[in-house]
């Protein structure tokens, strides 16, 4: 199995799998190893002397195409890191932005990107303050590659991780699963549907706000993009030495995403997601949360899919699917690449 001391960079490097996760563990973390990053969350929290704590984020997008049924580049590079910060309970304020744009690339297409950017920066209320802008010759990028970071304020005693899993605890998610990763695929393949399928890309820094009301105690987020809803609960597993037990027939999917997973062969659990958010809050505060999902913009369709349960001795932790049947099955990070480039 291919790992991170190979002699090149893999596709499924970038997967949010198994073999993303050695690549950070033994590339990034092993260099970079602060706190904050060894965390394992989305956003790192620090703190300013006067200033109180904020969180940080940062992502670099790379999708083809850049144009596609619900959006473009420059709403997920929008959305994707608002919504990383979001999950550390900030209130999101800041983006910077970097372009990689390669030679030949057409101004117009350009031009519709960052007016996306700027529109959904003011619908997420924040403000992109700085940014830096590269080209590369002909051949060097696949016309335009984002990087945005973040910055929000996070209040005080507000202390969100996915190692705060109790078992007893409740999980929710704000949406139907799979939209976004199947809308590429379908663009990218020239894929015909009955129905059309557009990405999901939404900023929820909204939506969280709400649920930390309704729920004062939840105990994290996180938005299940690369690797999906698989690889979100498995990091929540492995930080809180627990198992994540859900619902398959709970789990809100369209019934047109689920076909075209079972026409292409992929697990609905794995493809990724932009405008969707994973919580995990106390059971008595389970139902506040999920009124208050239904009740924010994007939310409409949450559902509570699942519970935590202890670890049993000498059992790693790991994440399991109830079936419609009546059995159970171990749901696993992607070892490597199933959709590719896909934001």
């Amino acid at each position: 199995m291919p790992s991170a001391h190979d002699a090149t960079v893999l596709l499924g490097h970038g997967s949010g799998g198994q073999m993303m996760k050695r690549l950070i563990d033994e590339v990034f973390l092993e260099e970079f190893g602060s706190p904050e990053l060894l965390a394992g969350n989305d956003a790192g929290v620090g703190t300013l002397t006067g200033t109180g704590r904020i969180a940080m984020s940062t992502d670099s997008f790379v999708v083809t195409p850049q144009f596609f049924p619900g959006g473009n580049i420059g709403r997920l590079a929008v959305c994707g890191t608002v919504n990383d910060v979001a999950t550390s309970g900030a209130r999101v304020r800041y983006l910077s932005c970097g372009f990689i744009l390669e030679e030949g690339y057409p101004m117009d297409d350009l031009r519709r990107i960052a007016h996306t950017m700027a529109e959904t920066a003011a619908e997420a209320g924040v403000r992109i303050v700085t940014g830096d802008t590269k080209v590369v010759e002909r051949g060097g990028a696949d016309g335009v590659y984002i990087n945005t970071t973040g910055v929000g304020e996070v209040p005080a005693g507000l202390e969100l991780s996915g190692a705060n899993c109790r078992p007893g605890d409740v999980i929710l998610v704000s949406g139907t699963l799979g939209d976004h990763g199947i809308a590429i695929m379908s663009q990218r393949e020239g894929l015909a549907f009955s129905t059309d399928i557009e990405s999901d890309a939404a900023p929820l820094n909204g939506l969280v706000a709400a649920v930390i009301e309704a729920a004062p105690h939840v105990r994290c987020f996180r938005d299940p993009t690369r690797g999906g809803l698989a690889s979100t609960l498995n990091e929540f597993a492995a930080a809180s030495r627990v198992v994540m037990e859900v619902d398959e027939e709970a789990i809100p999917v369209r019934p047109e995403v689920r076909g075209a997973c079972e026409m292409l062969g992929y697990d609905v659990l794995q493809v990724a997601n932009e405008g969707k958010m994973v919580a995990v809050v106390p059971a008595d505060e389970a139902q506040a949360a999920l009124e208050a999902m239904r009740g924010a913009r994007y939310g409409e369709n949450a559902a509570i899919i699942g519970e935590v349960r202890e670890l049993a001795d000498g059992r790693e932790p790991s994440v399991r699917v109830r079936t419609g049947w009546g059995s159970s099955r171990v749901l696993d990070m992607l070892v490597g690449e199933q959709l590719p480039r896909i934001c």
